[in-house]
């Protein structure tokens, strides 16, 4: 006789507990930051120009009393830091970005008496050379630390000396000239900063006059400066790192100079949190540069220049990233015997995912009617739909990717749209019919390849708030309102690359339903939507044919909806009467089950991922402000179960 481990590839084992589902173990250790020590730099410094992560990062510049103006030039590997090709001017008090390998110094301050530059310097690796000058010469500016050297920004400071704050410029690097775009609001000097050209912030800092420590935040979305949520202690001349308006963190900072800053706070997109402190708090100039989990805090000021290095990362359970059956033996096929219940149990596959809904980066756009594709949580695009105060709720064209942690605009739609049929990745995707704005539906279909918007073939049957699934060269679309936004189709329409073809009709006709949109175009399941009442119908597409199956629990219509074939989805959110819900339900292929709830009830939404690793963002909120939504809530679950075998 064959015996289990030969069988399965598993060992039966004893065990005093089941395995512990993801959720209940990230609650028991939770993802968290912390400061750790670095090695010291060779040259204590101040306000230096910084750029790079924990494990390759770089600084230049600053001031050392005992060296003046500094030229010199280190790179840090991870443990200790190695001095290299000086800068061609020294100076003080400058901004820089990029990588180690690849960066830009910015301003600063020369002699005599502390001069504003306009001086920039780019390292390509081996060397400094000068290229064009800022347009306005400023000292303590700051840049966007994760940009590039041709796609830079630098803003705020002071100029042409000590005590003449008031800079509220905002210029932009893009490989070749300085440009200057629109003003910050409030004036100052020294912030922790971070981002990228399209997305940074600025927090906290020196402001005045009256001179004083400063809680203003400021978002930069590519175009101009809003004023957002302050952070929760005032403070002067802060380091910070972060690679958008929705990610960052910012430390140190006098509160007020001359009390030695050690607090930090990370930014979600909303709100400012305090999280833990450095281990050696930096008053005044302090550097930094990174991604809000993975940073460097260097140099700075405590009673005279600082020479250490703090590293800042994450331990415990990433909620992004750790696959949830990997987690306790939590593995598929595991078979064990649990001496405190006297029970045989294995780990199958299928049923209901163990997971929960947990807020992700706000979207740059909020926005409703929204449509969106991507294959999970962390790979997602939101494209068109409408924004207040668009007169009418006109049709917008603007796109949105999403990383796992922050939204970043791209290249907008051809043709705006709301409520289009949405198919594909973040690579390859189409959007297909929709409405220009609210009314009849439109026949384009947009093509997304990465970088650029296309409009390919059209529809036959122009629609809205169809259904579909498949790629960029094989897929389907299903139902719709066609042609008054009142009257449900049951029509489906497949595209083989260049045309559209009409196939089997659904058995129902309706409209706003939902799809295991990740699914290939000849087995997907749909579902939900309105007939013109809500329906809870799903039915199967084989490829050829449509078959009605299981009801779900909850009828609703403009839900969202993952999932990557017609044994493996989702529906959350959604309308059912008489308000919207977060509610989420599982199908296995036979039957729906309700699993965890989201956080912020809406419909109109866009979604993507699949049935354990799925997202929400945008949508709309009726009775509440705003009404038009920017939240994303990101699904993670594992897809197992804990049965007990029966061994009479």
């Amino acid at each position: 006789m064959s015996e289990y481990k030969g069988i399965k590839g598993f060992q039966v084992q004893t065990r005093t507990e089941d395995p512990v589902p993801y959720a209940q173990a990230l609650a028991d250790n939770p993802y968290a930051g912390a400061w750790a020590s670095g090695g010291n730099m060779n040259t204590s410094r101040t306000s230096g120009g910084q750029a790079g992560i924990s494990t390759a990062a770089m600084i230049a510049g600053g001031n050392n009393p005992g060296n003046g103006y500094l030229a010199a030039h280190e790179q840090y590997n991870g443990s200790s830091w190695t001095e290299t090709t000086d800068l061609n001017t020294g100076r003080r008090y400058l901004g820089g970005g990029g990588t180690q390998a690849a960066n830009l110094i910015m301003g600063g301050a020369v002699p005599p008496g502390d001069s504003s530059s306009n001086a920039v310097e780019q390292w390509n690796g081996s060397s400094w050379t000068e290229i064009a000058e800022v347009n306005t010469g400023r000292r303590l500016g700051r840049s966007s630390t994760s940009g590039t050297t041709t796609a830079m920004l630098f803003f705020q400071g002071s100029d042409p000396g000590p005590g003449s704050l008031g800079l509220l410029q905002t210029e932009l690097w893009n490989g070749s000239t300085w440009t200057e775009l629109n003003d910050m609001n409030t004036a100052r000097e020294g912030s922790g900063a971070n981002g990228i050209s399209t997305s940074a912030i600025a927090a906290a800092g020196l402001s005045g006059p009256p001179f004083s420590p400063s809680n203003s935040t400021e978002s930069w979305n590519g175009s101009s400066w809003t004023e957002i949520s302050e952070v929760n202690t005032s403070r002067s001349y802060t380091g910070g790192g972060g690679t958008s308006n929705t990610s960052a963190f910012v430390f140190g900072g006098g509160q007020p100079i001359g009390d030695n800053g050690a607090k930090t706070e990370a930014w979600d997109g909303s709100s400012w949190t305090e999280v833990n402190d450095l281990a050696e708090g930096r008053d005044i100039y302090a550097n930094g540069s990174g991604s809000a989990t993975d940073a460097l805090a260097v140099g700075g000021y405590d009673g005279s220049p600082v020479a250490s290095t703090e590293e800042w990362t994450f331990s415990g359970l990433d909620p992004s990233t750790t696959p949830a059956a990997d987690y306790a033996n939590a593995i598929t096929g595991d078979f064990y015997y649990n001496s405190t219940t006297g029970q045989f149990k294995t780990v199958n596959t299928g049923g209901a995912p163990i997971g929960t809904w947990s807020s992700g980066g706000a979207m740059n756009n909020t926005r409703g009617s929204n449509s969106g594709f991507g294959s999970s949580k962390d790979s997602a695009l939101s494209a068109g739909g409408a924004k207040t105060p668009s007169p009418g709720d006109a049709a917008i064209t603007d796109t949105e990717v999403y990383n796992g942690t922050a939204w970043t605009e791209v290249n907008n739609l051809t043709t705006g749209v709301q409520v289009a049929g949405s198919i594909g990745t973040t690579t390859a995707g189409l959007l297909a019919s929709g409405s220009g704005a609210p009314g009849p539906g439109i026949a384009n279909v947009q093509q997304w390849d990465g970088t650029n918007w296309t409009e390919v073939g059209d529809v036959n049957t122009a629609r809205r708030q169809s259904k579909g699934s498949g790629t960029t060269t094989a897929a389907i679309i299903a139902g719709g309102y066609a042609p008054s936004s009142s009257t449900v189709r049951n029509n489906v329409e497949s595209w083989n690359g260049s045309s559209w073809t009409e196939t089997t009709d659904l058995n129902t006709a309706r409209g706003a339903l939902a799809s295991s949109q990740q699914a290939p175009y000849t087995d997907l399941v749909v579902f939900s939507g309105q007939e013109p009442s809500n329906s809870a119908k799903t039915e199967i597409w084989d490829g050829s044919s449509w078959t009605e199956t299981t009801d779900m629990n909850t009828a609703r219509n403009n839900a969202g909806s993952s999932g990557t074939s017609s044994t493996s989805a989702l529906v959350f959110f959604g309308q059912p009467p008489p308000s919207q819900t977060t509610i989420t339900e599982s199908w296995n292929g036979s039957a729906w089950t309700e699993v965890a709830d989201g956080a912020t009830s809406r419909a109109y939404v866009a979604s993507a991922g699949s049935s354990s690793s799925a997202q929400i963002n945008g949508g709309e909120k009726s009775g509440a402000s705003p009404y038009y939504r920017n939240e994303t809530e990101e699904f993670s679950a594992a897809d197992f179960q804990i049965k007990t075998v029966t061994t009479s």
